[in-house]
């Protein structure tokens, strides 16, 4: 075996003097022991493996720890792990977990609750899907060891666990890991700085987590997923507010501490107020998309996908989600992040420059040319949800514009959540159109990038299913050279653009507001409940 650089055990010895994790002072009063914290929209499903909505992946990192995470610059580093040896062969991950972890219920974590835990989201994430067509054996060596072989060498390996994609690679209790990971969990048992408050949790109004006392920090400094994740509040409350401006008016008086998305148009007032803080909520941007139902009509046929692609403007739902700001957004005719590795130009132009011109007329004639019979399309919308809802009102009017009969369903996100699992016809409930955005962290690749993934039954809502896109993915995961990654990217974006599995709607910020009597915040890729203390 070869030592490789994650095991850091020295790495304390470097840390300045100052950093220590420390426990809240307990003289302080009650209020201030509590940080209220006003989410984006209701959460409704517990289980961050099976669903991908925001509210419950971010409910995860509040309770949940993984074994690597990765830094800023999307480094993977060791965080429930010590760190792991490779076999000289570069099959055999021997990764060591760090000494007192225990769950929330006072069992220490094993690496038999590791093994399960990483099957059961391999099975629903796309990255995890992807790589566990080359994993051999998953298992415990010991109870602090887990043996991971694979099938041949993939470098990205680590790196991609650690990642994660719309999902995160959270570590669940042995019995509770092996639950269907498409059915959801009934226990909500982490090992993570905070523990979730089952007798708290009322749906729509509010969420109760309490510190972890037995929860053991690492000893370098909280850096995004990873780090010294220390819990200097006592309780964490979630208020469920779903009018923004009755959310501003709580932080400005001081009601609540943090209010995680903040609508466009009351960014301005916000900033006016000497007490509050604007922050972003994640740093590298958000990608708006159009997402199809691909099993039933009328987005079942490719020539229908692309006649609504052609009527796209992406300017228009960027103003539509910004207030109008264009210092706020960009425009990205592309299926990767403009401006990084994979979403380049080709000829100048974006790869999807002329697959979507924003050309009605065109847009029109390609839908009359489509076999398109009238079928209705049922598009799901949030009212609650600002930074997604304006997307569904400019898709609804483009959609009448160039002909489709389109029915509006207007709800909270919490029951589009919940509705988008739905994989009836929509005269049985089922949907045609949600929309949605991604952070750029987990678009950086096609290995997981959930929406031009082609994995048909189980991929991400809409279920697309392309064997082409996958042969190409796999090409990717194996190339030996970044050449052939960046020949074979090529040919995968010229495919989605062909097939359109979703129609990309430009890349925007989003707005994060809090009391400056918190310090420590950390800007990532979700909003992290460590490191924060009021002073």
């Amino acid at each position: 075996m070869k030592r490789r650089a994650f095991l850091q055990t020295a790495a304390a010895a470097a840390l300045p003097a100052s950093f220590a994790p420390t426990s809240f002072a307990i003289a302080q009063p009650a209020a201030s022991r509590t940080l209220i914290f006003v989410p984006q929209a209701n959460l409704t499903l517990l289980d961050p493996i099976f669903t991908t909505a925001q509210p419950t992946v971010h409910h995860g990192w509040a309770i949940y720890d993984l074994l690597f995470g990765v830094n800023a610059k999307l480094e993977p580093k060791p965080q429930m792990a010590e760190g792991f040896t490779l076999s000289d062969d570069g099959r055999t991950y021997l990764i060591k977990l760090r000494e007192g972890l225990k769950f929330h219920n006072g069992e220490p974590v094993r690496a038999q609750d590791c093994a399960p835990s990483l099957r059961r989201w391999a099975a629903r994430e796309t990255i995890g899907q992807t790589m566990w067509q080359y994993v051999e054996e998953c298992a415990a060596q010991d109870d602090r060891t887990l043996k991971i072989t694979l099938k041949r060498p993939i470098p990205i390996f680590i790196e991609a666990i650690a990642r994660g994609g719309a999902s995160v690679a959270f570590m669940m209790p042995e019995h509770v890991a092996k639950t269907d990971p498409f059915k959801q969990i009934s226990e909500h048992i982490g090992s993570g700085p905070y523990k979730f408050l089952p007798d708290e949790f009322v749906a729509g109004a509010h969420v109760g987590y309490a510190r972890n006392a037995d929860y053991v920090p690492r000893q370098e400094p909280a850096e995004w997923m990873v780090g010294g994740k220390v819990a200097h509040f006592d309780r964490i409350e979630w208020r469920i507010i779903p009018d923004s401006a009755t959310a501003a008016a709580a932080l400005q008086s001081g009601e609540v501490d943090w209010y995680e998305q903040v609508q466009p148009d009351l960014v301005a007032l916000l900033r006016s107020n000497p007490a509050i803080q604007i922050g972003l909520h994640n740093p590298t941007g958000y990608n708006a998309l159009l997402r199809f139902n691909h099993l039933h009509p009328p987005f079942n046929n490719v020539a229908v996908r692309r006649a609504l692609m052609m009527a796209v403007n992406q300017a228009d739902y960027m103003a539509a989600v910004t207030a109008n700001d264009a210092s706020a957004f960009q425009i990205c005719k592309s299926v990767f992040p403009c401006g990084s590795r994979y979403g380049g130009k080709v000829d100048g132009q974006d790869v999807g420059a002329q697959a979507m011109q924003g050309d009605i007329a065109k847009a029109r004639a390609m839908l009359a040319a489509s076999g398109y019979n009238g079928e209705k399309a049922v598009l799901l919308n949030p009212t609650d949800l600002t930074t997604v809802g304006p997307l569904g009102d400019v898709t609804y009017d483009l959609m009448r514009k160039i002909g489709m009969n389109v029915e509006m369903v207007a709800t909270d996100w919490g029951t589009v959540v919940q509705r988008r699992a739905s994989r009836e016809p929509v005269e049985k409930g089922g949907w045609s159109v949600i929309h949605t955005w991604a952070p750029s962290t987990i678009r950086y690749t096609p290995v997981e990038h959930s929406q031009i993934r082609g994995l048909g039954a189980t991929a991400w809502f809409g279920w697309y299913k392309d064997d082409t896109m996958e042969v190409l993915t796999r090409r990717f995961v194996e190339a030996a050279t970044a050449a052939e990654r960046d020949a074979t990217v090529l040919e995968i974006h010229r495919r989605a653009f062909e097939m359109v599995p979703y129609i990309p709607l430009g890349t925007f910020q989003i707005r994060s507001a809090y009391r400056r009597s918190l310090t420590g915040m950390i800007e990532g890729t979700a909003p992290y409940f460590w490191n924060i203390r009021r002073v």
